[in-house]
């Protein structure tokens, strides 16, 4: 199975996060929002699966994108607290 073949899956295994999303619409989200939802939403087997399935620094740099702008940011505050922390101790280059 292929990189994207594997996010497809993740998406479906993980449809009920995206529930302002149609169905057929799902398979068109973009990283940024499949990210957003699995570190908000979703189980510890997801994040996991996330990380694998994309890579923990990809990862890692889409959520710094998204949370740099303290004006709108879409994650949960406690969520925005342990990624940054986490991501400072897993991820080489992130505090940069």
């Amino acid at each position: 199975m292929n990189k994207e073949e594997k996010i497809q899956e993740l998406i479906q295994e993980n449809s009920h996060l995206f529930w302002w999303v149609p169905e057929d619409k799902k398979k068109n989200l973009s990283m940024d929002s499949l990210v957003e939802a699995i570190l908000n939403f979703g189980d510890y087997e997801s994040v996991k699966k996330l990380f694998d399935y994309c890579g923990i620094k990809n990862v890692a740099e889409i959520f710094k994108n998204n949370t740099k702008n303290k004006m709108r940011v879409n994650y949960f505050p406690e969520v925005v607290n342990y990624f940054e922390l986490y991501f400072k101790r897993y991820v080489p280059d992130y505090s940069k």
